[in-house]
């Protein structure tokens, strides 16, 4: 089949699903993933045939988005920081809101001769703590997850991406210490309340981890509070806290901080939301 058929009949099936600007993201990230075609193959090979083999691939791709899974695991994998990272069902999908925190902290470590101790509260696919670890050459690193899974593939993309880390298995909300103290803690917790669900579109919903995106209505700044209290007690002196938080919820955030930290600055993304917080320890 032509390989430009194939995009029309991904565009028929998925059109009533996805932006049609998506279906066409789709698509070549299909062809790149599988064929290693770039996305301007059509404009110089508009005739390009396909064998069976190699169109089973695209065909299986589209038979899971009609089913509305993200593409990022259907390939099993998702750029962040121009690197590429193993995902699945355990973790969540990096967002490019949270590569402006990762440069926020890049910005304002890498210039620094000292060693750095940093820690990823949270640390999912390992996104943010080897992205750090790539891009602070006298930083050692450390993931933290509750989740073992989550863990695993942390180290797989280390390992993929060539860097170090330490991964910990620990629930932040209990911990009150580890072996180390930080220059640096950085953390994109769980912070949308279950009353923002119908915000959210229903493939990030029904396939991403829950654990790692939800937090009560009751008391959605509770990782926000712990990890805040956790801070103060294991940043070392002149020590730096970040984080991604949820863009309904800034100034209260911001004020969690207000007790022991200083230089406080809550930023917008390149949406224009409040989504990071960058705070200094006072001691």
């Amino acid at each position: 089949m032509l390989l430009r058929e194939i995009r029309n009949i991904y565009h028929k099936e998925l059109d009533p699903i996805y932006p049609k600007e998506e279906v066409d993201s789709f698509f070549y990230l299909a062809i790149s993933h599988f064929l290693d075609l770039e996305r301007f193959v059509l404009a110089m090979q508009p005739n390009l045939t396909l064998t069976k083999e190699k169109e089973q691939p695209l065909f299986e791709v589209l038979s899971q988005l009609r089913l509305e899974k993200p593409i990022q695991y259907i390939l099993g994998s998702t750029d962040f920081m121009d690197m590429e990272f193993i995902v699945n069902k355990d973790v969540l999908i990096p967002r490019p809101e949270t590569e402006e925190l990762v440069r926020w902290v890049i910005d304002e470590h890498t210039n620094q001769d000292m060693a750095l101790n940093v820690l990823d509260i949270g640390t999912g696919s390992g996104c943010i703590a080897i992205s750090l670890a790539k891009a602070l050459k006298n930083a050692k690193v450390f993931a933290l997850d509750v989740s073992e899974k989550a863990l695993r593939t942390a180290e797989l993309n280390a390992i993929k991406n060539k860097v170090e880390i330490e991964c910990i298995q620990s629930d932040i909300l209990i911990t009150e210490s580890l072996k180390e103290k930080f220059d640096i803690i950085v953390s994109n917790p769980p912070y949308v309340r279950v009353l923002e669900k119908e915000l959210m579109s229903s493939n990030v919903i029904e396939n991403e981890p829950e654990i790692a995106l939800f937090v009560s209505d009751d008391d959605p700044l509770v990782f926000y509070r712990r990890i805040t209290e956790f801070a103060k007690a294991n940043l070392k002196k002149g020590g730096s806290l970040y984080f991604e938080i949820n863009q309904y919820l800034g100034e209260e955030t911001k004020a969690l901080l207000e007790n022991g930290f200083s230089n406080i600055e809550l930023r917008k993304d390149i949406f224009g939301k409040e989504r990071m917080l960058r705070a200094k320890i006072n001691k």
